[in-house]
């Protein structure tokens, strides 16, 4: 049987993404400990002990779900990070984009730029999706500003959303890019990467 997500390796000139193994808990837990991730407490990143779990859980993900893990390399072939295609709705043709982070060495850097670009490209392009979501939390602003700076609009909050492991209840907000924008989104994206630092 076809899944919907084939694994894929998606490359660009700043970013590639690989689907995440089992081999990758080594270098993400490296990743993750430039800047201390984890201690973001809005976040999900898994400390360095935890990584062989959150990488488990990842795979998990993929098999039961038909989600899409992958890590994220720098130009020089380190692995600075982790992002994932998830929530897959085949029927709708609809998907989700998170789980992202990097090391803090390439944030702010044309790394995310390119990396959203390459995802969405895949997305509309190649699984033919009407419409590609983004969710996070209130409180997490430098993740808010960059959705939106892709050129996502934002759909709305989901109020009490979600409980975290210490009983804090998440309020999310989502963000989407539909079809008929990805054209003007996908060369903003591109300018964003052409343009002069």
């Amino acid at each position: 049987m076809t899944r919907f997500i084939e694994p894929v390796t998606l490359v660009g000139r700043h970013a590639t993404l690989e689907p995440l193994e089992a081999s990758h808990v080594a270098p993400l837990a490296e990743a993750a400990s430039d800047g201390e991730l984890w201690r973001l407490w809005y976040t999900g990143v898994a400390p360095p002990q935890r990584m062989a779990e959150y990488v488990s859980t990842a795979l998990d993900m993929r098999e039961r779900f038909d989600a899409m893990p992958f890590v994220v390399r720098d130009a020089t072939g380190a692995v600075v990070g982790c992002t994932r295609f998830f929530n897959v709705d085949v029927a709708n043709r609809r998907i989700e984009i998170g789980h992202t982070w990097y090391a803090k060495r390439v944030q702010r850097t044309p790394l995310n730029t390119e990396c959203k670009l390459l995802l969405l490209t895949h997305a509309f392009e190649a699984l033919s999706c009407i419409a590609v979501e983004f969710r996070t939390h209130w409180f997490n602003h430098a993740s808010r500003a960059a959705i939106e700076r892709l050129g996502a609009k934002q759909d709305g909050v989901l109020r009490n959303h979600q409980v975290s492991a210490d009983g804090i209840r998440r309020d999310t907000v989502v963000f989407s890019i539909i079809d008929s924008e990805w054209p003007a989104v996908k060369k903003h994206l591109a300018f964003q990467l052409e343009r002069p630092r």
